[in-house]
């Protein structure tokens, strides 16, 4: 599921400042896109698999992380576009977060083995599925950047993002919904399960949360900056 780009980034930073956001936003995506498989090892108690998934997103996570510097370093003092450069660099600093928060959950199967609860795993299937759907809403958003530039932040690019961005927010709404529930059936049982055990099964619900909550952070940001 990686997905890594051959291309220098300062060289993408002489045309659109938005490629390299495009670009990273890929990357970012692909650490997500771990998430899924790296919960079926750990359903089936493959420690093996946990390991070589764990890897793989840190290797991602590494590669975006080296993006975002590069696009700091090369990114102009000022820009002739409808587009503040502090808003740019806070961009790809919000979509960088998500692949932070995909690494602290390898890191946190990778280094404590975890039992799923079998009341919890159809839980986490629906709330993996809202998790993928609405990163691959803000990944979408993103691509739309180029398109928006073309027409000048107007007309009906402008209208059609501004619908994504409402979709992501209500699609973090509905995760919201599952967390919920997830969070109750896990108390519901907490008194079968080794209280660390436990602990750290309310932190992996709240870092598979956060991806919603950062995806939905990043379209208030492209939000606030269209609006400008």
């Amino acid at each position: 599921m990686s997905i890594l780009s051959n291309r220098p980034l300062s060289g993408l930073l002489r045309g659109s400042p938005f490629k390299p956001i495009q670009e990273h936003m890929r990357v970012v995506f692909s650490c997500v896109c771990l998430i899924p498989p790296l919960f079926d090892a750990v359903y089936r108690e493959d420690s093996q698999q946990i390991i070589d998934f764990a890897n793989q997103i840190k290797e991602i996570e590494t590669n975006a992380d080296k993006m975002k510097s590069t696009f700091r370093l090369n990114m102009p003092k000022s820009l002739f576009l409808p587009v503040d450069r502090k808003d740019l660099l806070s961009l790809i600093s919000d979509q960088d977060k998500i692949a932070d928060t995909a690494e602290d959950i390898s890191i946190t199967f990778l280094f404590r083995d975890m039992a799923v609860p079998e009341g919890l795993k159809e839980l986490f299937d629906e709330l993996l599925e809202g998790t993928m759907e609405i990163a691959a809403a803000a990944k979408q958003m993103i691509e739309q950047l180029d398109e928006l530039l073309e027409v000048g932040f107007a007309g009906r690019e402008l209208d059609k993002v501004n619908v994504m961005i409402a979709g992501v927010r209500k699609s973090e709404h509905n995760i919201d919904d599952i967390i919920h529930r997830i969070r109750r059936q896990l108390f519901s049982i907490e008194k079968e399960l080794d209280p660390v055990s436990v602990m750290f099964w309310y932190r992996i619900i709240d870092l598979v949360g956060l991806i919603s909550d950062q995806s939905e952070n990043l379209a208030d940001r492209l939000l606030l900056f269209l609006s400008k």
